[in-house]
């Protein structure tokens, strides 16, 4: 089972903010299970925190800016980018002022002190979420579109159109995320003169230069507009008849540009508050449609709190019948697990079949048949009793006992030609023969019924 990942020490990065032109520190700290992304403002009095979620983005007009009411951080994607793409599911992050230091424009520095520090593996499972069906959400003005299709993995593929002669159309992949480091964080955030000239007239990019965009002159403009623009931007006049790049560094990437793109993306799923296995499809990806996506995604999530284990019926079991029964002491009527089909340290999936013969269904009841609730929990906790015996050694001469049930909850009826899917995982590892357990119950991809229960493993006589 993959665990969750926080930093194993804090690190700090400093520099101006592309907006504001103010110094500005940011710092990264490591963080307990399930805190997920939280950023703090500690030049505020009482350093309010602010949930690194989609709902809490205000505005997406020249990045991801977050606010908690009065209370706003700006240009967070690009640390984002680096913590999800490096793994880390928890971190506190801390700035004295209104927006993350802009930097050299790409998530290449945070990237280098991540592994500077460290990535420290904590005891709480990584929850993924597991794409099942295509979802997709698009913008008709600005012609852009974000699909999400079923993977193994978390992959992204980005496609761009400018209106430019320079970069007009691009795509990049990133297949793994293990190639992010390499082909991806490096990739910095460009502009174009047109759109520049009346941000730094208006005074709102007091922290620009070439030193952190790429800037892109490719609409012809007089020699003194672009004399003023350069030295605006701290840069060496060049002839104006002559269009281009506006920078000393080369591109790194032919498609630098749509690189940066796809680092954005990922920047804004991290506000999806989980990590994601599914293959992502942008076309004409920008913050305003990245943070539609992101709230689809965290809507979607809340109608599947739960996930359904994946079932395949074509792949061989774990345990068989044969197995389970060399195992349980139940018998017919009785024994409600027909196969397993994963089992790991902590953690088990067993499958039963509902068919119309079943004994119970005769007498509940006749004319309209319903498992009763009773037999789910119990089937519950005979796939949660092979979990337990999994751990022991001569698992045959053991037998486990109900101890106590709560938190029992029934969604919705079970009925003959239901497959039942259980997932049980133990909440605290087993002491003095004893273990506490969650299960859950699907039908399809739904929760029909859980519980918690406590039970013990007692040594046959």
């Amino acid at each position: 089972m993959t665990k969750q990942n926080t930093l194993k020490g804090s690190f700090s990065l400093y520099g101006k903010g592309l907006h504001t032109g103010l110094s500005l520190t940011v710092t990264f700290n490591p963080a307990a299970e399930n805190t997920g992304y939280k950023i703090q403002r500690i030049d505020i009095e009482g350093q309010p925190i602010i949930d690194a979620v989609a709902e809490k983005v205000a505005d997406t007009q020249r990045g991801t800016v977050l606010a908690q009411g009065d209370v706003r951080v700006s240009t967070v994607e690009h640390g984002l980018a680096a913590l999800y793409a490096m793994g880390i599911d928890n971190c506190l992050i801390q700035v004295n002022g209104p927006e993350f230091p802009i930097l050299d424009g790409s998530a290449a520095m945070y990237v280098e002190k991540i592994k500077q520090v460290g990535i420290e593996e904590q005891n709480a499972p990584k929850d993924y979420y597991i794409i099942r069906r295509k979802i997709e959400v698009s913008d008709k003005e600005s012609g852009s579109t974000i699909t999400i299709l079923p993977d193994e993995d978390f992959s992204i593929t980005a496609m761009c159109s400018f209106e430019s002669k320079f970069i007009n159309s691009q795509f990049a992949t990133l297949e793994h995320m293990e190639q992010f480091e390499q082909e991806i964080a490096a990739a910095r955030t460009f502009v174009f003169v047109r759109d520049i000239e009346p941000l730094l007239n208006a005074n709102l990019i007091k922290g620009g230069d070439l030193d952190n965009a790429i800037v892109i002159y490719e609409q012809p403009t007089t020699q003194e507009r672009l004399n003023t623009l350069a030295d605006m931007l701290g840069a060496p006049h060049q002839d104006a008849e002559t269009l281009g790049y506006i920078q000393p560094k080369p591109l790194v990437w032919e498609n630098e540009c749509t690189r940066h793109k796809l680092l954005d993306i990922i920047g804004d799923m991290a506000l999806i508050g989980k990590p994601i296995k599914g293959r992502i499809i942008a076309t004409r990806p920008g913050h305003s449609i990245n943070n539609k996506f992101a709230r689809q995604m965290r809507k979607e999530i809340r109608k599947h709190e739960i996930q359904a284990p994946i079932y395949d019926p074509n792949e061989e079991p774990i345990m068989d019948n044969i197995r389970i029964r060399e195992l349980l002491p139940h018998r017919y009527p009785m024994q409600l697990v027909d196969k397993v089909i994963s089992i790991g340290p902590t953690s088990i999936v067993g499958v039963k079949n509902i068919t119309s013969n079943e004994p119970f269904f005769t007498g509940h009841f006749p004319q309209e048949p319903v498992m009763p609730g009773v037999l789910q929990i119990e089937a519950m906790a005979q796939c949660g009793g092979l979990l337990v015996l999994n751990t022991v050694e001569e698992p045959e001469r053991w037998s486990t006992y109900f101890m106590k049930i709560d938190d029992v909850k029934f969604r919705k009826k079970v009925v003959p030609g239901d497959t039942l899917l259980f997932r049980v995982e133990l909440l605290q590892p087993v002491r003095h023969g004893i273990s506490s357990m969650k299960g859950y119950m699907f039908v399809g991809d739904q929760v029909v019924s859980e519980a918690t229960f406590t039970a013990q493993i007692v040594k046959n006589k």
